[in-house]
């Protein structure tokens, strides 16, 4: 049973958009770029996911669309083992980031909190190579199935807009939040 769930990159990768996104419903060519795979092996995990009974599927138009199968008796147990091991990609993620340049500010919120009302996932303040932390974002949202929102500012931006009262910084510090790093 396990060898059928994980034995495949691609089959991981699906469990991961699905899991992540329970109310979500995909088309195969959407799933193929959201997990930057080939449509030939989404196609066939997802068979093999239909067979196993962790996704359903419902024809809408001339598309057919796929979605988590929320009573399928494992779901609890697999969500939380794609969430712990969505911990570690954030560690590794972190760590990328702090390579693409000189963070003074470092706040996850949004999809890594919970916090569904904030406008931005990640708040960095400092001073960033944006090709590389374009790069280390991009990778990480294939890796996790799912877009990320980020906010990029410089020390003094950051200072300016937090002295005026700026309703979005506002926002996104009295929020659920992970302060990752803090050298202010």
């Amino acid at each position: 049973m396990l060898d059928q769930l994980f034995g495949s990159r691609t089959r991981v990768k699906l469990l991961r958009l699905f899991l992540s996104n329970p109310d979500a419903a995909y088309f195969v060519r959407e799933i193929t770029r959201k997990i930057d795979e080939q449509l030939n092996s989404v196609r066939r995990e997802l068979k093999n996911l239909l067979l196993f009974g962790l996704v359903t599927s419902d024809n809408r138009g001339d598309k057919k669309f796929f979605q988590l199968n929320k009573k399928f008796a494992l779901t609890k147990e697999l969500t939380d083992l794609v969430v712990k091991s969505e911990v570690l990609l954030e560690q590794n993620f972190i760590r990328s980031l702090k390579d693409a340049g000189r963070i003074k500010f470092l706040l996850l919120t949004g999809s890594f909190t919970g916090a569904k009302q904030s406008p931005t996932d990640i708040l960095i303040v400092g001073q960033m190579n944006k090709s590389k932390l374009v790069n280390t974002i991009e990778k990480f949202q294939k890796e996790i199935g799912r877009d990320i929102n980020y906010t990029l500012l410089t020390v003094k931006d950051y200072k300016e807009r937090r002295n005026l009262g700026d309703k979005f910084l506002l926002t996104v510090l009295g929020g659920d939040k992970v302060i990752v790093v803090d050298e202010l």
